[in-house]
């Protein structure tokens, strides 16, 4: 049913609020098979400012730092994935660069996942104007089904 698991994270708490659902199904399809479920960041930024007093310039990142910034994101998601591994998933971690939405519906179809699972901060009105909203871009522009868990607002305030 759920062989293939798509989860997006940010590398933040807040993004991490769909793990606990995947880990609670991982476990309890682990009786016969094993789920593979990916965890995938996706680095937006491919520059930096660098202001001195009034005057800034945006400067790409070096090689060098643009691979300390993937290797610290896999060891997030390495991390973030021991509780799916105490469940009986086999997990794979990936780094993407790019807009996060393209990346995560390109991912899901290049493993040929079953469920794309993430979190949503739920803002509605201005805020969503302003930051936008992954989770909606990837439900709307993709085609496999998605999971989507709001963040409680308890994890917002703290």
């Amino acid at each position: 049913m759920y062989d293939r698991i798509l989860v997006p994270l940010d590398g933040s708490k807040l993004g991490e609020a769909a793990l606990p659902y995947i880990e609670e199904l991982v476990s309890k399809l682990s009786t016969g098979q094993k789920a593979e479920v990916t965890l995938l960041q996706v680095v937006s930024s491919l520059s930096h400012f660098i202001v001195a007093g009034e005057a800034g310039v945006q400067v790409p990142y070096t090689e060098q730092e643009m691979k300390a910034i993937k290797n610290k994101a896999m060891d997030y998601l390495n991390k973030a994935g021991k509780g799916l591994k105490s469940k009986g998933a086999i997990v794979k971690v990936e780094v993407s660069i790019g807009n996060p939405a393209d990346e995560i519906n390109k991912i899901a179809n290049e493993i040929n996942a079953d469920l794309v699972a993430m979190s949503t901060h739920g803002r509605s009105g201005l805020s969503r104007w302003a930051y936008g909203s992954v989770a909606d871009k990837v439900l709307r522009g993709g085609t496999k089904p998605v999971l989507m868990v709001r963040v409680p607002s308890e994890a917002k305030k703290a």
